[in-house]
């Protein structure tokens, strides 16, 4: 399984961002997909994740209301849309991946064995 993250960059308060997580190798039908992401000092958290075969989506406090997480099963693709960047926002992102992860356990990074290679996100104010 590979992951690829793009969509990251430097943008002013109340600007809007996508990510993209482009999935590889495997069909990801029992696939849980998440977003975390980890600022300097601190510890890597959750942001977003979303079941690939079903509706279950969920969002890290912080962000609900302001982000979107979406599949394109077709390109098989995870999009992480970002409305109203906070300086608070500003992080490096990680996509992963982790098959037939118990949906209670989805805010954990320890339960997912597939990373992508990060994408920096800069939110000035």
């Amino acid at each position: 399984v590979q992951l690829q993250a793009s969509g990251g960059g430097l943008v002013q308060a109340g600007d809007s961002l996508s990510l993209s997580c482009a999935a590889s190798g495997s069909s990801f039908s029992s696939y849980v997909m998440g977003w975390f992401r980890q600022a300097p000092g601190k510890e890597r958290e959750f942001v977003a994740a979303i079941r690939w075969s079903g509706g279950n989506r969920a969002y890290a406090d912080s962000v609900k209301g302001r982000f979107t997480i979406s599949k394109d099963m077709a390109k098989s693709t995870v999009r992480l849309q970002m409305n109203d960047l906070k300086p608070e926002d500003t992080a490096v992102y990680y996509c992963a991946a982790e098959a037939g992860l118990i949906w209670g356990r989805i805010r954990s990074d320890t339960e997912y064995a597939y990373w992508g290679q990060g994408t920096q996100v800069t939110v000035s104010s």
